[in-house]
């Protein structure tokens, strides 16, 4: 069950990097939830390849086919299948990569777990995959809608290598994120952020970098006590993402440089509902959602495809050099942002139904 994530709203991915397809099937949706076609493709297009100068330009028009599921753009409560084939495949350019084990990459724990792996672009360890999560969003954050209209999912690129933006997740906004190619929320990084993949990418190298996510308007009381903590199930949905290397929270790891006194959210009034004044929580206090916004970062590590010739080694266990070549994105991170966003609204649509299950 490796490719499966949720309990009540669950989905299953399919599909390797370079076959006829990738896509998900989602069951658990409720039924009469309005959804388009032209809502999953939205949702689509801000992750597929090509779309600027700054990532890989892979061509694939990333076109959803919905195979089950919905009728008369209403979701029929069944298992929602959509598919998504892959045009633009040029499995030759891997061919070097069939004998050798590409650093960093999946190549050789898939070999080690199963003996045998999908040759071209990673297969199902190519963010390819994420297809499938991210059309699966669509339709959960409908019904998350549905139940709590006024709730905003925003992830934004924090960092790239040394190069930071200066963010508020109080006031950043939609338009202002999606106003630039590198989607950071700040105005004055764009440029700087820009020139520098590009330079890296000139270099043939990569670089990382961290994206940070903001959950405004949750209610409380989402989240599960102990194994299932809203943030730990954040984190493992983060993690489950390719290129991630990191997840905090709230203060994350500087929180441990302050006193308890420094570092607790003291409770008010405010009318009939409990706030916090400040936020060093993230959101979350014993695994469940106390209604203050939710404050988290992912990093993500520099590609591992890069355009030099590396050290490594070969499937029968031979030292060589893996030579540089094929496409791939310089920075990850500009396309990971709807996949953060896409994990996040599963991630509370599912949370959402389980708590609904116990007080309905």
């Amino acid at each position: 069950m490796s490719s499966t994530f949720g309990h009540a709203f669950r989905i299953h991915t399919y599909g390797e990097s370079h076959g006829g397809a990738v896509g998900v099937i989602i069951d658990g949706c409720p039924p009469r939830i309005p959804i388009t076609q032209d809502i999953i493709q939205q949702a689509l297009d801000r992750r597929r390849p090509g779309q600027s100068e700054i990532v890989t330009p892979r061509k694939e028009a990333d076109t959803a086919e919905i195979l089950s599921g919905i009728q008369d753009d209403l979701t029929l409560g069944t298992p929602i299948a959509i598919s998504v084939k892959n045009t633009d495949q040029r499995p030759g350019a891997y061919d070097e990569m069939a004998v050798k084990y590409r650093p960093s990459h999946a190549d050789y724990t898939y070999d080690a777990k199963y003996g045998i792996r999908a040759l071209s672009g990673g297969g199902r360890a190519s963010a390819r995959e994420t297809i499938g999560r991210v059309a699966a969003a669509a339709i959960a954050l409908q019904v998350l809608r549905t139940h709590i209209p006024d709730i905003e999912v925003l992830a934004w690129v924090k960092s790239i290598q040394h190069l930071e933006a200066n963010v508020d997740p109080a006031t950043i906004d939609a338009a202002t994120i999606e106003g630039n190619i590198v989607r950071t929320g700040d105005p004055a990084m764009v440029e700087l952020m820009i020139a520098h993949i590009k330079a890296i990418r000139g270099e043939g190298n990569s670089v990382g970098g961290v994206i940070e996510c903001v959950i405004r308007g949750c209610p409380p009381g989402l989240g599960e006590p102990i194994f299932d903590k809203l943030e730990a199930d954040l984190a493992k949905a983060m993690l489950s993402i390719p290129a991630t290397k990191g997840f905090e929270i709230g203060s994350g790891f500087a929180g441990t440089r302050l006193t308890g006194r420094e570092h607790n959210d003291p409770f008010v009034m405010e009318g009939d509902t409990v706030r916090t004044t400040s936020n060093r929580s993230g959101g979350i206090q014993g695994g469940i959602s106390n209604g203050e916004s939710i404050v988290f970062r992912v990093a993500f590590k520099p590609t591992a495809t890069i355009m030099t010739s590396q050290q490594t080694v070969t499937s029968d266990g031979q030292n060589t050099e893996l030579q540089g070549k094929g496409r791939h994105d310089a920075c990850v991170l500009p396309r990971a942002v709807p996949i953060v966003e896409a994990m996040a609204i599963l991630v509370l649509t599912d949370h959402l139904l389980r708590h609904r299950a116990i007080h309905h």
